[in-house]
């Protein structure tokens, strides 16, 4: 073969190479460039800048109107779905007031976590419509508790305060009382320190453990550990220890950090299986479901912001963040969110989970216990896909619905995802703490249309 036939074929090669690269059948991201870049400019799926303070404000806003608008403060009756206005004696038919939807009942764990959520936005914006959504909510529990309190104790079943009179698992007083503590130490709404007192007491000294005091359930096995119990008690626990100056409670909070990541934590993925049968605990399988690391990660974070600086247990809770947010980080999808088996990609994006590592890593970022250089961009990331999921009208979408314990993929798979209160909390803690990052006086972040988002330490004056 001559020369030029030689180039002719090389030319022919290599184009038809190239076209390969960059045939529709290849991964490519998916959002068209804007008009004036450049062809070759990045497509990104998501919006891939530096979020304001007012763009962060303005979904915040949305969400709580949209709560604010679809969840019930009333007491009614199931049948007539009126509501009851003679509280003295027993209703059969007495449920909580869910909202037009039938989702938003004040009284539930979820809502606790959206309780707090409204609180940080209220701190954080100035903004009391966030603080009124709460106020109102615990103002209700005020005004009807000693009437609820009085009906007989075999209705207690029956009865919508049932779980604040006499709680019997960590879902019906954790994320509800770390708010109600919260609140309090914020002096907004009414006290509601005999019910809180209650929930300490009963996580301190009622609820199942195992032998070594880890917080744990009796089921579906009897010795059941779930992941998601580090929220629904670190959280009160370190409430109640800032509250009453108790350090028993750090003391407790702090154990059952470290015992969690002990029995739950794979190191190979930095990421925590959902649970375990405890009476087999090291046969049995690992199932990395995002929420589940995410109510870790939220519990960590909680607990860190309020334990002593002297407390001997800080720089191991650290180091367990750091490990876990490595290992969380490192599954980030390109979308800046997570999927609902992290180390799953064939798995859905899942919105609630993605909320609660862009709090943690902003909260981390922000108070130092993470590199801000190196977190502070995923959580920005994060952030930003979060956007994509908020209706014009606050609504949520790509949230998986409550879930157990399970030991097979098909059951975390097909939990549906839809508009479901789990999502709202942990949406309204990392637009506040979003906020905070943007205000932080000691990093500096930018970024371009088409350059990384980076974030670096300002010189101390």
């Amino acid at each position: 073969m001559n020369s030029k036939l030689e180039h002719l074929a090389f030319v022919m090669l290599f184009g038809s190479v190239t076209l390969i690269a960059h045939s529709p059948c290849t991964a490519q991201p998916t959002t068209a460039p804007a008009s004036d870049e450049t062809s070759s400019a990045p497509r990104y799926p998501v919006p891939y800048q530096v979020p304001t303070v007012q763009s962060v404000t303005q979904v915040l806003d949305r969400v709580r109107d949209r709560l604010e608008a679809g969840a019930g403060v009333a007491i009614i009756n199931s049948r007539t779905r009126q509501p009851i206005t003679d509280l003295s004696k027993p209703d059969p038919d007495a449920i909580l007031d869910s909202g037009p939807e039938r989702k938003f009942a004040p009284y539930s764990y979820p809502m606790g976590v959206i309780y707090s959520g409204m609180l940080s936005c209220a701190d954080v914006t100035g903004d009391k419509k966030f603080s009124d959504f709460v106020t109102k909510r615990f103002q209700f529990f005020v005004d009807n508790l000693d009437k609820l309190s009085a009906w007989p104790s075999e209705d207690l079943r029956r009865n919508p305060f049932r779980n604040m009179i006499k709680p019997g698992n960590l879902d019906a007083c954790g994320a509800m009382g770390a708010s109600m503590i919260k609140a309090r130490r914020a002096s907004i709404g009414p006290d509601l320190s005999n019910v809180t007192d209650r929930f300490a007491k009963y996580i301190s000294s009622e609820q199942f453990r195992l032998d070594d005091g880890t917080l744990a359930r009796k089921n579906p096995f009897a010795q059941s550990l779930w992941l998601d119990d580090a929220y629904m008690s670190v959280p009160l626990l370190a409430q109640q220890g800032k509250l009453t100056g108790d350090r028993r409670y750090f003391d407790d909070a702090a154990k059952q950090i470290k015992q969690f990541y002990a029995h739950l934590f794979i190191p190979s993925k930095g990421l925590f299986t959902h649970a375990g049968n405890m009476a087999n605990a090291e046969d049995h399988p690992e199932y990395c479901w995002g929420r589940a690391n995410g109510w870790f990660m939220v519990a960590t974070v909680e607990l860190l912001d309020l334990l002593p600086e002297d407390h001997s247990d800080r720089d191991e809770l650290i180091k367990i963040l750091r490990a876990h947010a490595k290992g969380v980080a490192s599954q980030q999808a390109g979308n800046g969110m997570w999927h609902q088996m992290l180390d799953r990609p064939d798995s859905y994006i899942e919105t609630s989970c993605t909320a609660m590592f862009a709090y943690s890593m902003a909260k981390g970022a922000n108070r130092g216990w993470l590199d801000a250089s190196q977190y502070a961009p995923v959580a920005i990331a994060a952030w930003n896909g979060l956007t994509t999921h908020v209706s014009p009208e606050g609504k949520l979408d790509g949230v998986c619905v409550g879930t157990s314990y399970a030991d097979d993929y098909i059951y975390y798979y097909y939990r549906p995802a839809t508009d479901d209160v789990h999502g709202y909390g942990p949406v309204l803690l990392a637009g506040s703490e979003m906020i905070k990052l943007l205000k932080n006086d000691h990093l500096k972040i930018t970024g371009t249309r088409t350059g990384p988002v980076m974030v670096t330490p300002t010189k101390a004056e």
